[in-house]
């Protein structure tokens, strides 16, 4: 008989205390069909790729899936090997609130901060 033993994997995306806050409240004034927050990297800007925090309505088989306090957090599957170490936090200053991304896949970044490359 072969004793298995179930390893938990880590998630792609570590989220900060502030970041699930955020979502909290983000799924506290959510759209009545959303079931959670998405982050996914759509090709935008100078460099190549931007982070893209959207509701979704319906989970993608393909999508990780990570349980919050406040809601459910998905990292789209055609991103997470863009995202794979990364630290996502929720800032606020005096000028702008706003998730930041602490990645180790991005190689560099353009001059306004609104992309990334890998």
């Amino acid at each position: 008989m072969t004793d298995t033993k179930t390893r938990q994997i880590p998630a792609a995306v570590t989220l900060t205390k502030a970041a699930e806050e955020r979502i909290t409240e983000l799924m506290k004034g959510a759209p009545d069909d959303a079931i959670g927050v998405k982050l996914s990297t759509p090709r935008r800007g100078c460099s190549g790729l931007a982070y893209s925090v959207d509701y979704v309505t319906q989970e993608v088989a393909m999508d990780e899936k990570i349980e919050t306090p406040g809601g459910t957090f998905y990292i789209d599957g055609a991103s997470v090997l863009y995202l794979v170490g990364s630290i996502m936090d929720w800032v606020v200053d005096d000028f702008t609130a706003g998730f930041t991304f602490e990645n180790p896949n991005a190689k560099g970044a353009c001059g306004c901060g609104e992309s990334f490359m890998v």
